[in-house]
């Protein structure tokens, strides 16, 4: 786990070597024990990383270079097979000087090109400089676990595992960064804002599963090199379906313990984290660590739950109580996500991670786990409306994304400022930001085309962005043996009903199949979010403190109509209307402005 960044420019203009440095100081907490920078100022390149050193902690030092020094490679991530490829690279003569994932990678680089990422199963995001073609590859892993931004002026390109390592050398540069009103539309219907949007105009993501191809003169070029649509959906027998759903997750988990630190789990006590340290613990012979934070309000904590599952397993368990309300960390939780996010548990995500980086260097998680198998209460609730699964596909579709959306159109458009409301007009968040991925996915079932959608969107614009820069934040890496692609494959490869039953039992089949590793108890709890009551703060002790923020800011005097704001706030707190989540995402964007347009 690491930060990259760099740049590319095409007329081969040099970037000041202070400002190249100080991209990687701005991620040093990504990589706090080493960093690394490969300059070519008369090509006009650079790339770097900030290390946090996980596999190989003497040999992995990046970027690393082939013999001829024609290519320089650098990532973000690890590569959880490097084990067999690098056993398959000796057997063809090739001469590995470390034990470094990273040399593998280049080392496959050199004999395949490009093409080699098929071979990979990690969480990556990868730069390559290759002088021999005279251009520059970036590269993101198949969903999106490893982050990767780049803002593109049409003469020099710069990228980042975080927007906050290219701001300072854009301004450099002559671009002043803008704020993307287009994508804060986007972020009132999702809770965040949906790849490849960002809060900033001029900053893109390289979307998972993507390479992209930087020459010197023309567009650029972008390859998606996976795609999880290409699978079809087949009949099995629960047995069989059950022998390959453990098999294939065992085997993820397995491979997602090498590392040379020391290594635990966030455990909950629900069924996705429980399942994972069940299958760590077959693979080790030392109790396995693991961590998790309990609330003193019963209806918030999980503690208890994680402490039976952690007696089950023989874990070495830590437990600590956390404060309540944790509205003091927002703030910071901002500056690390460089975005607006409405999701509440990133706070508590971020408590948790600073009790495990006490202790272990990495995690593993259950992260996955509910978008790929019908985890969540929301699917079951859509189901169980009259008539939704007798909808055309078009209608189907529409109805979902207004199920799951923040704020309806109208509901938006209310909100605005008329100039806002004016330049925002005709941009329907459902047309472009989720009816391409619903026509990847019209041959699913529906239940699939729900999923499939937020397998593209949800995990890559928020669920994902919480382990990783919640952990990165204290210096801890987070893996997800859920979102191996063989477990996403094998995961569309299988019906909708065998995840929400007709009867509206969500992950059907994979409770039943863990019942014998997990227990039953475990298995059929129900699920519990892990998030905080910030909508009762709202209504008593932190009322003052929304009031404030929200009046404060000069970003929502500017693009929303005042009235509106008060009558959100309003409803809220005399009772009359629920509107945590509108507020929760209104005081973020008003948090996020303060730092960032300062």
């Amino acid at each position: 786990m690491c930060g990259i960044f760099g740049y590319w420019d095409r007329e081969r203009r040099a970037l000041d070597d202070t400002l190249l440095a100080g991209m990687g100081d701005r991620l040093a907490h990504r990589g706090p024990d080493d960093a690394g920078i490969w300059h070519q100022p008369a090509r006009g390149v650079g790339i770097g990383n900030r290390r946090l050193s996980i596999i190989d902690i003497g040999g992995g030092h990046q970027p690393f270079v082939s013999d001829d020094g024609q290519i320089a490679l650098v990532q973000n991530g690890e590569i959880f097979n490097y084990v067999e490829l690098a056993a398959a690279l000796r057997a063809e003569g090739v001469v590995l000087k470390t034990q470094s994932d990273t040399e593998v990678l280049l080392r496959l680089y050199e004999r395949e090109g490009i093409a080699f990422l098929r071979r990979l199963n990690g969480m990556f995001a990868i730069a390559i400089d290759d002088a021999r073609e005279d251009a520059l590859y970036l590269v993101r892993d198949r969903i999106g676990v490893k982050p990767l931004y780049v803002m593109d002026d049409g003469r020099r390109l710069l990228f980042g595992s975080e927007i906050k390592a290219m701001l300072p050398a854009a301004r450099a540069g002559g671009t002043v960064p803008e704020v993307d009103f287009e994508a804060i539309h986007h972020y009132l219907s999702f809770n965040y804002i949906p790849a490849p949007w960002t809060i900033w105009l001029q900053v893109r993501h390289v979307m998972p599963g993507t390479w992209v191809r930087f020459g010197r003169t023309g567009a650029s070029r972008v390859e998606r090199w996976w795609r999880l649509a290409d699978q079809r959906e087949q009949d099995l027998s629960f047995e069989a379906w059950s022998e390959a759903f453990l098999a294939t997750l065992d085997d993820a988990t397995r491979i997602r313990l090498r590392a040379d630190v020391p290594w635990g789990a966030f455990l909950s006590g629900g069924v996705d984290s429980s399942t994972i340290v069940a299958l760590m613990a077959r693979h080790v012979k030392e109790p396995v660590k693991t961590f998790c934070i309990g609330f003193a309000d019963p209806r918030f904590d999980e503690s208890a739950y994680a402490a039976e599952a952690a007696r089950r397993f023989g874990c070495a368990h830590t437990m600590e109580v956390a404060e309540l309300n944790m509205l003091q960390r927002w703030p910071h939780v901002l500056y690390h996500l460089d975005q607006p996010h409405g999701d509440a548990s990133f706070m508590p995500t971020l408590r948790v991670s600073e009790l495990a980086a006490k202790h272990v260097k990495v995690v593993l998680t259950g992260d996955g786990g509910d978008e790929l198998f019908g985890g969540y209460d929301k699917y079951a609730d859509f189901l169980r409306q009259p008539g939704v699964m007798d909808l055309s596909a078009a209608d189907f579709q529409r109805r979902y994304f207004d199920h799951i959306s923040l704020l309806a159109p109208a509901a938006k458009r209310a909100l605005y400022q008329p100039a806002l409301r004016r330049q925002l007009e005709g941009i329907d968040s459902f047309e472009v930001a989720a009816r391409p991925w619903f026509d990847e996915a019209g041959h699913f079932d529906r239940i699939n085309q729900a999923l499939y959608l937020d397998m593209q969107l949800l995990l890559s614009g928020n669920n994902l962005v919480k382990p990783d820069r919640m952990g990165m934040a204290v210096s801890i890496e987070a893996r997800t043996p859920f979102l191996d692609y063989r477990m996403m494959e094998l995961g569309f490869r299988s019906r909708g009903a065998t995840k929400v039953s007709a009867e509206g039992d969500k992950k059907h089949w994979y409770k039943k199949a863990v019942v014998p590793l997990i227990g039953e108890d475990l298995a059929y709890r129900r699920k519990q979010m892990f998030t905080v009551p910030i909508g009762e703060w709202f209504r008593a002790e932190s009322q003052p403190w929304l009031r404030d923020v929200l009046g404060r800011s000069a970003l929502l005097r500017e693009s929303f109509d005042a009235a509106e704001v008060q009558g959100l706030l309003d409803r809220h707190v005399d009772g009359s209307a629920n509107h945590t989540r509108e507020l929760r995402a209104l005081a973020a964007l008003a948090l996020w402005a303060e730092q960032a347009l300062a």
